[in-house]
């Protein structure tokens, strides 16, 4: 089974349908079997890693350069395939039959709890980027209207999905001015995903649904499309968009946005880009009556509620097999879900950099019986900001560890501003040679686990 789209089928060179700097992208990567693994993503450096070594006006042309280069070209848009894309992502996953699917909003910790119970994980979106000529970080206005025309051609082609665009300049910096995001929603499950469910998902197994229920201001547009300032991973609020937030009007001018419009006041809220179509849940309740499986809902509006109910889960799953009280405390792309299990490792994994995140970390690790041993890998985020969590805040984190807590040194050297490759997850985890990744929890206890964990506000099992 190919890992490959054709192009023929979509118009669009292999590698550059989904987005390679995006979460999704390295947690579908990370999601697999370290020996069924595509090591062009693993150890690519993402584009706002690249180059520290040159000056920063140079550096900063040579990043556009390099960001249009990777996005999918604008008269390719048209051709961009879904069902194609689809088979790409579900062809990562080789097993004859699978206890269980995850699917849904792209989380960390879905991936961990997947491999918790040796089940496949399929995100319900996927972002694409698309050159922006003469584009500007500030003028999200002009981005809108660019990512609405842009929309209008994949939906053209594929009604079955939905288009939410997303302009951030927290999180991406000058570069949301050479290209645009959109988040490309599957409104149906895809053929791909389908058949996967039909003929690989085990007699008796389960369906997970992980949806992230937070909402954001959005603005609609052309039917299909919809368009939002920021996003909720970034660790900021939709209300600090604006001007009158003077650490954000300073990080504009960081990036060079020489003007930004405030967005309108009362937009409508609606679920936020990483939620996916919630006509999903009706359809996997119709496949899981249909073929007699389980289905289960993992809702969140915290997504670092739904990490501390994983790693809890991981304690119990990893405590009869070693012993060892050692925790990993991933951020962003540093994740590699297989050699923390090799590890004896129970994982926390932060969605993001930001201050309040490391509080909910601390706060997590505050309230939980003590580790010996806590290594953090935190993701240098690639911009600068007044609610970027300092390495202190981060050693703090560590500092939580009876006997040993660590941050990575070579993460250390190029936080904040030098993303690295997210492989680095996988060569900063040595597996323990004295432990022994237990057998998968079967699906059925994992639901019971978390759902019985009531210390969790902002998290529902059902």
């Amino acid at each position: 089974m190919t890992h490959d789209v054709d192009p023929a089928q979509t118009g669009v060179p292999d590698g550059r349908v989904m987005c390679a700097d995006s979460l999704g992208r390295t947690l579908l990567a990370m999601a697999v079997p370290p020996e069924h693994r595509r090591d062009d993503i693993l150890t690519r450096v993402p584009v706002r890693g690249r180059r520290g070594e040159l000056p920063e006006s140079v550096r900063r042309l040579v990043l556009a350069a390099e960001a249009v280069d990777e996005a999918v070209p604008e008269d390719r848009v048209a051709h961009v395939d879904v069902e194609a894309v689809a088979r790409w992502i579900a062809g990562h996953h080789r097993a004859e039959s699978y206890p269980a699917v995850v699917l849904g909003s792209p989380h960390g910790a879905a991936v961990h709890l997947a491999v918790a119970c040796g089940a496949a994980w399929l995100p319900t979106s996927f972002a694409v980027t698309v050159p922006w000529t003469g584009g500007s970080p500030g003028d999200w206005v002009a981005a809108r209207d660019r990512g609405g025309r842009l929309a209008e051609r994949i939906l053209a082609r594929n009604p079955g999905v939905s288009v939410r665009q997303v302009h951030d300049p927290v999180l991406r910096g000058a570069l949301c001015g050479e290209t645009v995001t959109l988040h490309v929603q599957w409104r149906t499950l895809p053929a791909a995903y389908l058949e996967l469910l039909g003929s690989r998902l085990a007699p008796g197994g389960a369906v997970v649904l992980v949806r992230d229920l937070r909402t954001w201001p959005v603005l609609a547009g052309p039917a299909g499309f919809s368009f939002q300032v920021g996003t909720p991973t970034s660790g900021w609020s939709a209300a600090d968009h604006t001007l009158d937030n003077h650490a954000f009007g300073r990080l504009l001018r960081g990036i060079g946005a020489a003007d930004w419009p405030d967005p309108p006041t009362g937009q409508t809220r609606r679920y936020a880009e990483t939620s996916g179509d919630p006509a999903l849940d009706t359809q996997l309740r119709e496949i899981v009556a249909a073929t007699g499986s389980a289905g289960h809902r993992m809702l969140y509006t915290d997504p670092q509620a739904f990490s501390a109910g994983v790693a809890d889960l991981y304690r119990a799953w990893l405590r009869p097999a070693g012993g060892r009280r050692d925790a990993l405390v991933g951020i962003g792309r540093m994740i590699d879900p297989w050699h923390a299990a090799d590890s004896g490792l129970v994982p926390y994994w932060c969605e993001s950099s930001s201050r309040a995140v490391a509080d909910a970390a601390e706060l997590w690790l505050a309230g939980s019986p003590p580790f010996d041993r806590i290594s953090v890998l935190p993701e240098p985020p690639g911009t600068l900001h007044e609610e970027t969590a300092s390495l202190g805040h981060w050693r703090s984190v560590a500092a939580f560890a009876l006997r040993s807590g660590t941050v990575d040194k070579f993460l250390a050297s190029r936080y904040p501003l030098l993303p690295t490759a997210p492989g680095h997850a996988s060569r900063a985890l040595t597996p323990s040679a004295d432990h022994r990744r237990p057998e998968p929890m079967p699906i059925s206890e994992v639901v019971r686990h978390m759902a019985g964990n009531g210390s969790v506000p902002g998290l529902l099992v059902v």
